[in-house]
C-alpha cells in the first residue's frame, strides 16, 4: 500500500499538494489529518463529490504500507497518529516541501526547495510530466499557493510561485471561488477575543523589534484565531505580535505568531516550540497553561533568533564625512560640491548637532550669509539610528521624515551613517558579494 499525507491543521497548500500527489503517484491512498483549517473545510463541504476518495490514519493498516509519500511538512510530531510508521523497517519515503529547515523525517527521495508554497514545486512537476489539470484542480492548487504566499506579497514569495500562479490561471482557475474560500471568517467569538486581546496585550522591544504579547485564556476549540492575532498585530502597529490562548481544561497553550519584517522570522521560531510556519507566520502547540513562562520561552528565541540578522552596521558607510559647528557655510557648499554629497551632519566635541544638507542653502539670500556658521543654517531635528537596527526600520525612519540618510550613532558618537541608497541596494539584492 502506497499512502501519502500532510500536517494537522491542514491549510490550503498542504490540501492542494495532497490531492496533486493523486496525479504524481496515481494509485496512491490520501489520508486526511482530522483538523483541518475551516476554510479548507468548507472547500471540502462544497466539493464532496469531487474530493471524495480520502481517509484518516485508522482506516489504514500501517503494517501494509510500504510507500508513505509526505507533503508540507518534514517533522513527524505533525503528523496525524502517523508517527507509528517511523520505526517501520524497509519504508519507502518521499517528501514535497518547501520549508528547508532540518526535520525529523528521513526521506529515501525528497524534493525540497525554498519556495513560497509547496504546491509549486509539485505545479513545476505536472507541468513537466504534462499532466492536464481540470479547473477544480488548477482553483485549488492556486489557493493553497496564494494562501501560502500572502497574494503572493510575503517575503518567502519567488519567481517560480509566480510561474506557478501563472500556469494555473492559464488552466482556468476561477479567482471568484478562491476569493470565497480564501475570504477569514470573523465574527461575534472572534471580535470579542480581538477585544480583549487589545486591553490586555502588552509591548517590549528586543532586539530593536516592537513585540506585543497578549495572553488569553479561551474555553475550547476556537476558529480563525490566526486571523484574529494578524488584526492585532495590524491595529497596534508593531513588528511582531504573538497571541498565547490558553486552554486550562486540556493543559495546553496554544500560540500564534505574525510578523511584517523578514528578519523576525516566526516560523523558525515556532519550530523549535513544536509547531511550525512561514517567516511571517506560524503556530505552536505547548504542552503547559503557563502562559507567561511560553511568553519567556518565545523572547528568549528571538533573543537567540537574530544573531544572523543583517544590520545597520553592516551597510554603514565609515569613516563620516562631518563639519564642526563653526565651519563657514561657503566651506561646506565647497565640500557638498567636491565631496559630491547632499548632506552632512555637524558635531560639536565630536557629538552629533545637526544636520546640513543642500536644501538649506536656500534659506540664504546673500553673499554675507555665506560667512556665517553652519550651525546658523544646520537642522537640530536630527533623526539617528542605532548600529544594531535592521535596515527596514532604518528604511520607516527616512520615509516617515523624508529624509535620505541617518547617522549611526552609538553613545553620543557616530560610527557611520546609512543613506536611502543603501538600503534600496541591500533590498534589491544590489549588494557587492
Amino acid at each position: 500500500m502506497h499512502i501519502a499525507t500532510t500536517h494537522k491543521g491542514t491549510d490550503f497548500d498542504a490540501f492542494a499538494s495532497l490531492m496533486a500527489v493523486t496525479l504524481i503517484y496515481p494509485e496512491t491512498v490520501l489520508i486526511l489529518p482530522k483538523t483541518v483549517n475551516p476554510n479548507v473545510k468548507a472547500f471540502l463541504s462544497i466539493h464532496k463529490d469531487v474530493f471524495e476518495d480520502l481517509y484518516t490514519s485508522d482506516d489504514i493498516d500501517p503494517a501494509k504500507v510500504e510507500r508513505l509519500i509526505v507533503v508540507d511538512t518534514n517533522n513527524w510530531s505533525r503528523l496525524d497518529r502517523i508517527n507509528k510508521l517511523s520505526s517501520k523497517k524497509d519504508l519507502e519515503i518521499f517528501l514535497w516541501d518547501h520549508h528547508v529547515n532540518v526535520g525529523d523525517i528521513s526521506a529515501t527521495w525528497k524534493c525540497q526547495e525554498e519556495k513560497g508554497a509547496t504546491i509549486t514545486l509539485m505545479v513545476r512537476e505536472l507541468k513537466e510530466k504534462k499532466v492536464s489539470l481540470t479547473p477544480i484542480l488548477s482553483t485549488l492548487f492556486f489557493s493553497g499557493l496564494y494562501e501560502d504566499t500572502g497574494n503572493l506579497t510575503f517575503p518567502s514569495t519567488t519567481h517560480e510561485d509566480a510561474y506557478a500562479a501563472a500556469y494555473l490561471l492559464e488552466n482556468r482557475a476561477d479567482l471568484t471561488v478562491i476569493n470565497s474560500f480564501l475570504r477569514p471568517a470573523y465574527g461575534e467569538k472572534q471580535k470579542n477575543i480581538l477585544f480583549e486581546m487589545l486591553q490586555s496585550g502588552s509591548r517590549v522591544t528586543i532586539n530593536g523589534f516592537n513585540i506585543s504579547f497578549s495572553k488569553i485564556e479561551i474555553d475550547g476549540h476556537v476558529e480563525a484565531l490566526s486571523v484574529v492575532v494578524l488584526m492585532y498585530r495590524d491595529i497596534l502597529n508593531v513588528d511582531a505580535a504573538f497571541g498565547i490562548f490558553v486552554d486550562k481544561v486540556k493543559d495546553k497553550c496554544m500560540v500564534i505568531g505574525r510578523s511584517n519584517i523578514d528578519a523576525l522570522n516566526i516560523g523558525s521560531i515556532m519550530r523549535i516550540m513544536g509547531g511550525g510556519g512561514h517567516p511571517g507566520a506560524g503556530s505552536a502547540v505547548v504542552k503547559t497553561s503557563n502562559p507567561s513562562a511560553v511568553e519567556e520561552w518565545i523572547k528568549e528565541l528571538i533573543e537567540g533568533n537574530q544573531q544572523a540578522s543583517v544590520k545597520v552596521s553592516d551597510l554603514m558607510s565609515f569613516p563620516v564625512l562631518t563639519v564642526p559647528s563653526d565651519t563657514p557655510m561657503k566651506k561646506v557648499a565647497d565640500i557638498l560640491r567636491n565631496k559630491g554629497c547632499t548632506g552632512l551632519p555637524v558635531v560639536h566635541d565630536d557629538k552629533i548637532i545637526g544636520v546640513i544638507s543642500r536644501r538649506d542653502f536656500r534659506k540664504i539670500r546673500s553673499e554675507a550669509k555665506l560667512q556665517a556658521p553652519v550651525k546658523a543654517f544646520m537642522s537640530t531635528d536630527v533623526k539617528t539610528i542605532e548600529p544594531w537596527r535592521t535596515p527596514m526600520q532604518a528604511v520607516r525612519i527616512m520615509v516617515k521624515h523624508d529624509i535620505g540618510r541617518l547617522p549611526v550613532v552609538e553613545d553620543g558618537k557616530i560610527l557611520g551613517i546609512i543613506t536611502r541608497s543603501d538600503t534600496m541596494a541591500y533590498f534589491y539584492d544590489l549588494l557587492p558579494g
